[in-house]
């Protein structure tokens, strides 16, 4: 994935709209995957297409409308799976940016709403007293996209990812440990894993979030 890895960073504040423009930015592109930022300027749009693939919308900042044959408005925290071989386009009412993760074919997904209809990504897994709540969200033979709920005080011990990881913080605050190094990382940041590199999470409130990794 195209972003340095070991630091906290805002995929919004990195990543913004331009007036009357929209602008896109891929950040992996490989095994029919692509993973991409969209910044759209207040009122301008993305023209409805059929595509063949399945594409989740995650909305970092600003207000998406999804457009088309299954419209949906979303706001900061909403997700979206457009739908298959079904016109889909997307009109920003305010300055927007949100990603884009573009599926391979043969994906299979496990979101909390069908396609069409939006959803609020945090709340795709619960919390529980004590424990880390998983959920496979979507995965193919070289991407997985994971939901994690931590309650306060668990955490993942050490280890490394086989590839490229990209977190987004949904809810809460953690404590991120890469390569020996403490970051904070409070809702709304992201971060990046490279593949090998050796990391671990601490929640120190309750803490939910979604994983991206490239798998070999």
């Amino acid at each position: 994935m195209n972003e340095t890895a070991g630091r906290t960073f805002s995929i919004a504040d990195e990543n913004p709209a331009a007036e009357g423009c929209t602008i896109s930015r891929a950040i992996e592109d490989s095994n029919g995957n692509t993973i991409s930022y969209f910044s759209l300027g207040q009122d301008t749009d993305i023209s409805a297409e059929l595509y063949s693939y399945p594409k989740i919308h995650y909305v970092v900042s600003g207000t998406l409308e999804e457009t088309g044959a299954n419209p949906a408005t979303l706001k900061a925290g909403d997700a979206y799976l457009t739908p298959i071989d079904v016109p889909s386009g997307q009109h920003a009412t305010e300055d927007t940016v949100y990603l884009e993760i573009a599926l391979a074919k043969d994906s299979a997904t496990n979101l909390p709403a069908e396609a069409g209809k939006a959803f609020t990504l945090a709340d795709a897994v619960p919390y529980a007293d004590g424990r880390i709540v998983n959920r496979d969200l979507a995965h193919n033979a070289h991407l997985k996209l994971v939901e994690m709920a931590f309650d306060a005080g668990c955490g993942l011990s050490e280890h490394a990812a086989p590839g490229d990881a990209l977190l987004l913080a949904l809810d809460g605050e953690a404590t991120v440990i890469y390569e020996g190094k403490e970051h904070a990382f409070p809702a709304g940041s992201a971060f990046k894993f490279d593949a090998g590199g050796r990391h671990a999470i601490r929640a120190d409130k309750r803490f939910k979030m979604a994983l991206l990794i490239s798998l070999v």
